[in-house]
């Protein structure tokens, strides 16, 4: 059973529309921990949001480079309370070298698991429940010294256990490097209930992202990375991998356009309503919005003009003028107005003089017009250390979405989503009786009013940092809304009514869908 009471919270003047400006308020309190060491974690700093106590309040599992990660238990009292979290690792999530995480569900059995992204070995853990894990043994899962900074999961088929992507950065081995010294990424596919040797996706360009989506909506997810162009110097580019039994790389005779970035995180999500994702590219810079062309027939996409107002280029207070490095990108509607927000975690490397010092992270609010307006500041939520990864979601089971973010050699930071005058929401978890319990590859799609969300259900993207949390979707002022779920094997249910401002659960039954509110 989850806890219930009602927020008392400061009355905001309403903006010009019909919803109030959006407001944080910061929840740290006396939780301690940054993300520190050498070189190798300039990069890295993620966080792992889920629940690993069964009680639907989110935990927090913290890399923490040099120094070892942290699970923070969620010990907010009740629902709509303030934010409040306590350390609770278990020595076994002690670990050093951990440079980001992501929750999943290998296995099917409703508990969910974590693998851990390391300099080094990397570690898939089984959770056991009440937020106790073990070395996943019977996975047979083994990786070698990589330097790993980007991991996604997908299931292909009937596979009973996902598919595991990492994206691996420099060969610190390599004689003449690190510059045009990146390492080939990593490709694990189920033999017979484990894992084998990984394939090698090559050439690898220094990844920082990897997210398998099924961006042309045919049932068949690929993989996308973004590299960084700061060590592939000149011979690399962004990627989408074509996952046939070989994979093979999309090439420009198939649409693919190749760009050029210092690439840190990917995000993905349909807010142009035509059904096809947007991918959001966060880079040093100046970050990049692109959409697919067309139909998707093929992977053509093109970026967002300069008045989108998304590039959140350089800083936008203070007076240092120099270009802004984007890591942690995610969407999420603050404000509950229906219009997908953004929100990018910005930091220096760490004394790149080329790029700005004071970047404060960027809180990009959506205009009715589809515009992104600037909120970082006013919203509070505009720190200025060296922030790295992230984490959107309702971490107090209010309707609203909260924030977590990593920073490097300074403390992380979790803000409480205080705004008022907010819209109405539902908040929609997929399960299933079999493997991918939680339906990963499945794509919800809401009508309410005269709108259509469509959202695919993932697991990677972001800057070394995962969730695994329930859709939240923001409905401005209606009462009820359809949902309708295509299946990842492609099959769809009917179209269900459901009310807003619950938390709902719809589990597979056949095609159709059985909603409990909870």
């Amino acid at each position: 059973m989850f806890r219930s009471s009602v927020l008392s919270i400061t009355t905001l003047a309403i903006a010009s529309s019909s919803f109030a400006a959006p407001l944080f308020i910061d929840r740290t309190g006396d939780i301690s921990h940054a993300y520190v060491g050498g070189w190798e974690h300039f990069v890295g700093g993620g966080v792992a949001a889920f629940d690993c106590d069964s009680d639907q309040f989110a935990e927090l599992f913290v890399a923490g480079g040099a120094e070892p990660a942290k699970l923070l238990a969620n010990v907010t009292t009740e629902s709509g309370a303030n934010l409040a979290f306590a350390d609770a690792t278990p020595d076994n999530l002690k670990i050093k070298s951990v440079t980001g995480a992501y929750p999943i569900d290998i296995d099917g059995d409703s508990i969910t698991d974590l693998v851990i992204l390391r300099v080094g070995q990397n570690v898939i853990m089984r959770g056991l429940g009440g937020c106790k894990f073990e070395e996943f043994s019977k996975l047979q899962f083994s990786s070698g010294e990589q330097w790993t900074t980007a991991f996604s999961a997908t299931w292909e088929g009937n596979n009973a256990l996902p598919t595991l992507a990492f994206g691996n950065y420099v060969d610190r081995s390599a004689p003449d490097g690190p510059f045009e010294a990146c390492d080939a990424n990593s490709l694990y596919r189920p033999v017979d209930g484990a894992y084998a040797e990984p394939a090698k996706l090559e050439p690898g360009y220094c990844a920082l992202s990897l997210l398998f989506s099924d961006w042309g909506r045919t049932s068949k997810a690929d993989l996308r990375v973004s590299n960084d162009r700061h060590y592939y110097v000149k011979a690399g580019h962004e990627q989408l991998w074509n996952m046939r039994t070989t994979p093979a790389l999309y090439t420009r005779d198939q649409g693919w356009i190749e760009h050029k970035i210092w690439g840190m995180g990917i995000a993905s999500r349909d807010i142009s309503g035509d059904g096809l994702p947007e991918i959001y590219l966060t880079s040093m810079g100046d970050q990049k919005l692109q959409s697919i062309q067309g139909s998707g027939a093929t992977p053509t996409y093109t970026d967002a003009t300069f008045g989108k107002g998304i590039t959140t280029h350089r800083p936008y207070k203070g007076d240092d003028g120099r270009p802004s490095t984007g890591w942690h990108v995610a969407f999420g509607d603050i404000q509950n107005d229906g219009l997908d927000d953004l929100f990018v975690a910005k930091g220096n490397v760490d004394q790149m003089i080329s790029s700005a010092m004071a970047d404060p992270n960027s809180l990009l609010i959506q205009n009715q017009d589809g515009t992104f307006e600037e909120y970082g500041d006013k919203a509070q939520v505009g720190s200025e250390s060296r922030s790295r990864g992230a984490a959107l979601l309702d971490l107090n089971l209010n309707g609203l979405l909260d924030l977590v973010v990593v920073n490097r050699r300074a403390n992380l930071e979790i803000y409480q989503n205080i705004s008022t005058d907010t819209g109405n929401w539902a908040s929609i978890q997929l399960t299933q009786d079999r493997q991918n319990a939680n339906a990963i590859g499945a794509w919800i799609e809401v009508k309410a009013d005269s709108k259509t969300y469509a959202r695919e259900l993932t697991i990677g993207g972001g800057h070394a940092s995962g969730m695994l949390a329930p859709e939240h979707f923001g409905l401005g002022k209606t009462e009820t809304f359809e949902v309708r779920i295509t299946w990842p094997n492609g099959t769809k249910s009917d179209w269900t009514t459901l009310q807003v401002n619950k938390f709902w659960t719809l589990k597979r039954v056949g095609d159709q869908v059985k909603a409990d509110a909870y």
